[in-house]
């Protein structure tokens, strides 16, 4: 038994320890709207951006929706203001990703 278990017997002799239970992971559904999100291109900086918005689901949502396009496009990117901001002109493969997800998408700009 360790240091720490006996301290906690002697401060709770009545208590009877018992095994956490398993976390069992919940498969997270992404909210998808009726509306198109989004996808546009701008130049911030001189730099080339993708940017996506219009999202109407859950903040965490789009965060992990943001976290998982980064991911397979190995980019890098940002999360500010309720919209994706992408590094570099990605609008096609990130287009074909949504639609792939079941969301509406909508080209504008260029």
């Amino acid at each position: 038994m360790s240091n720490l278990e006996e301290q906690l017997k002697k401060l709770f002799p009545d208590h009877i320890p018992t095994e956490p239970e398993p976390e069992t992971p919940q498969e997270h559904e992404l909210f998808v709207q009726k509306e198109p999100m989004i996808c546009k291109y701008e130049k911030r900086k001189g730099k080339p951006t993708t940017i996506i918005e219009g999202y109407e689901g859950e903040e965490e949502d789009f965060k992990m929706l943001a976290k998982e396009i980064k991911t397979k496009l190995s980019v890098g990117g940002s999360f500010k203001d309720g919209s994706i901001i992408i590094q570099g002109d990605y609008r096609d493969k990130i287009m074909n990703l949504l639609k792939d997800k079941g969301f509406k998408v909508k080209r504008v700009g260029g």
